[in-house]
């Protein structure tokens, strides 16, 4: 886990996209337009409003268990086409939920 004090909401998502290991990243905050802004701008897999980034699990988001876990975002070998050049992100409201 990594926490930073950042003057702006801008700058937090700046640090997040160039430091982060784009895997799950998580906002704390009732300003709902801030939480939006955070979701759709910090460029992760999964992000999190009010909730632990514990849930970043293919069990808990319902997909089975993992084989695997990667964060590229082109992850195919071989020969491909569409299917395999899409990325997923998850965006996950939360109320305070943890994970123990």
């Amino acid at each position: 886990m990594a926490i930073a004090v950042v003057p702006t909401l801008d700058a937090a998502i700046a640090h997040i996209n160039h430091y982060s290991t784009r895997h799950s990243d998580a906002i704390v905050t009732t300003d709902q337009a801030r939480a939006q802004r955070f979701l759709d701008q910090v460029d992760s897999a999964a992000v999190y409003w009010n909730a632990s980034t514990r849930f970043t699990d293919g069990g808990e988001f319902g997909l089975g268990a993992e084989m695997g876990i990667s964060n590229q975002k082109l992850h195919c070998r071989g020969p491909f086409s569409l299917p395999e050049l899409t990325s997923t992100k998850f965006q996950i409201f939360g109320t305070g939920q943890i994970r123990n």
